[in-house]
């Protein structure tokens, strides 16, 4: 099968694109002019140069595909870029839906998140739109909405990654977020899941009509809290980490004064969203991946010693 990836070049877009590969699919990939040296086994796709601000370039990387996925998503804002979520996780969704349509090709899978119904950030309330704007369509979808995805970056960032940078890796004590006022209320939660186990769900949707029209949460197969989190990752380093609690809205504070600074670790969007927790049973991904899905162990987290 040819299979047009749009985000192809990121953390889960490279694992995609892997998982294509391996099953013997085509991957059509487009990639912005700069960054073809992101691009994974390059050799073995089909490279269209250019970016979602020209309809032309996503036309052409669409053109005789038989399915369509849409890969892509943003954690924080550059507007002076134009890096936006209205502009990648809407309307990007949107020109290449519109354009699938345009080719006749009526299968399309969409990466959204999970933990995004209540709708209190642009990031949940893109992701949303994107969501609506597919189901009206009129294509056969398929929608993914993963928890906290983990695993090796292979040179890009990723959830662990960016907590062992953030906190572990840091001589001060690892903030143990809550929600409430003392540690035992409100906890946050999540169920964080392998990239390898996420790119198969996508590849093997592909040819499994049962999925059409379908929206699957990707959860990992436990729920783990964010002080447990911390220590698997300080165990996965060989460390041993003090981890001080901290309610979320003390650090909404800082964010407050210092999230237009791209150095700074969080946003408050993003620490609304830590507030919602994140979490999903694991049967939805075992089923599309046949296997039981990886845990958020210290084995499975062993890339960070590297």
């Amino acid at each position: 099968m040819k299979v047009a990836i749009i985000g192809g070049t990121g953390f889960v877009g490279s694992y995609i694109v892997d998982a294509l590969l391996d099953a013997g699919h085509e991957p059509h990939v487009l990639v912005r002019s700069g960054s073809e040296g992101k691009l994974r086994r390059a050799s073995e796709c089909k490279v269209t140069k250019g970016d979602l601000g020209s309809p032309d370039a996503v036309d052409a990387v669409v053109a005789g595909c038989d399915a369509v996925i849409y890969n892509v998503g943003i954690l924080r804002e550059f507007p002076r870029d134009g890096i936006t979520f209205e502009a990648l996780q809407y309307r990007g969704a949107e020109t290449a839906a519109e354009a699938a349509q345009r080719a006749g090709i009526p299968r399309f899978l969409l990466m959204s998140a999970n933990g995004i119904d209540s709708a209190e950030t642009p990031y949940q309330t893109t992701k949303l739109q994107a969501e609506a704007m597919i189901r009206e369509s009129g294509l056969d979808y398929t929608i993914f909405r993963p928890s906290v995805i983990f695993g090796d970056p292979r040179g890009t960032m990723e959830f662990a990654t960016q907590l062992y940078q953030d906190m572990v890796r840091m001589p001060m004590p690892a903030v143990g977020f809550h929600t409430g006022l003392s540690p035992a209320h409100g906890e946050v939660l999540m169920s964080p899941v392998h990239v390898r186990d996420v790119a198969d769900a996508f590849v093997n949707a592909l040819a499994d009509e049962s999925t059409i029209g379908q929206s699957y949460v990707l959860g990992g197969p436990e729920v783990v809290s964010w002080p447990e989190m911390l220590r698997r990752i300080a165990a996965a380093v060989g460390k041993k980490k003090l981890i001080l609690p901290m309610p979320i809205g003390f650090m909404k504070l800082g964010a407050a004064l210092f999230d237009w600074l791209s150095f700074f670790p969080v946003t408050r969007d993003q620490l609304t969203m830590l507030a919602d927790g994140n979490t999903a049973e694991p049967d939805a991904l075992a089923a599309l991946i046949k296997r039981e899905p990886a845990e958020f162990s210290p084995e499975n987290l062993s890339y960070l010693a590297g």
